[in-house]
């Protein structure tokens, strides 16, 4: 009885789909383009660059990742020779140095000739 159940479930699978009506394939959708980079999801490009050893307070509040604790280590901590002095010298870890490294410098001191 077992088996003359499994044929019978078997005949009526295979004879299903042969009095259902076929479909139509359907075409393939083409690729979408890259978006414009106007619209990309990306950061603003830099008005200006934060220079590191002159910046107040508030100026380095403005970069992403900057609070007023981080901000008072980078003023604490200067004068600074390059960005990356900001790692090295352990005032910021590496994530947010990577977040605000495209948009500051690190300017040396001017030197007025002539004057002692």
């Amino acid at each position: 009885m077992r088996l003359s159940l499994m044929g019978l479930l078997g005949a009526a699978v295979i004879a299903a789909p042969a009095g259902a009506a076929p479909t139509p394939p359907t075409p393939p959708t083409p690729p979408t383009p890259p978006a414009p980079a106007s619209t990309r999801a990306s950061s603003p490009p830099a008005q200006y660059y934060v220079d590191l050893n002159s910046a107040s307070r508030k100026e380095l509040m403005t970069l992403p990742g900057i609070g007023a604790a981080e901000a008072a280590r980078i003023i604490a901590n200067r004068p600074y020779l390059t960005k990356s002095d900001l790692v090295a010298k352990n005032v910021l870890p590496i994530g947010p140095f990577l977040s605000i490294k495209p948009l500051v410098v690190a300017m040396p001191a001017t030197v007025v000739k002539g004057k002692p």
